[in-house]
């Protein structure tokens, strides 16, 4: 069965994008991850296909999908990419989009879901193929807590005291991981891996 991996960059204190549901790895002065540095080459050697394709055609980067052949991501995540001029970041993966409020995709290679994340995602494990990408919101990352196997998270030296948290909601059930590998660059990103028990 395959594997649902929530595969995303975080702030020291947990954050995952700025308020205003901004990219955080923009090089405008209101991007705050590490977008360069050592731990770069073994990031995209280890995950090509979670390079954006415009990124990839810029590297001249043509590397099979390794881990992922499908990405998940919600609407404020998607549109960021929209806001852009691309509807599909990710053109070497299947994209699905959970909203309930658009309408319609505005690209045939974009699946809309407006049902439950959950059975979804439930359906995606039973076909076959590479593992399943959660690359964000945190909200959806929430809702989707029962379906994730494997949490890697790239933690970046900043701490920004507000945003998208990791897991957006108020729950106070205690959520222990196991912690099955992990990484120290010199840029100060640590690259954690965790699965659930």
């Amino acid at each position: 069965m395959r594997e649902l991996t929530y595969f995303i960059a975080a702030s020291l204190d947990g954050y995952v994008a700025a308020d205003d549901g901004g990219d955080p790895t923009d090089v405008s002065p209101g991007g705050f991850f590490l977008s360069q540095g050592d731990h770069s080459v073994p990031l995209i050697e280890a995950y090509p296909e979670t390079l954006p394709g415009a990124v990839r055609q810029a590297l001249g980067l043509d590397a099979e999908n390794r881990v992922f052949d499908t990405v998940l991501m919600g609407r404020r995540t998607w549109e960021l990419g929209v806001e852009l001029g691309t509807t599909n970041a990710y053109p070497r993966l299947r994209n699905l989009v959970f909203s309930r409020t658009l309408g319609a995709s505005p690209d045939p290679t974009v699946e809309l879901v407006g049902t439950d994340p959950v059975e979804r995602v439930r359906e995606l494990k039973r076909e076959p193929g590479l593992g399943i990408w959660l690359c964000g919101g945190g909200a959806l990352a929430e809702s989707l807590w029962p379906e994730i196997d494997r949490l890697v998270i790239k933690v970046n030296p900043v701490v920004i005291g507000a945003g998208v948290k990791l897991f957006e909601s108020e729950q106070t059930d205690v959520r222990t991981l196991e912690l099955t590998d992990h990484q120290i660059y010199g840029s100060g990103i640590a690259v954690l891996t965790y699965r659930k028990p």
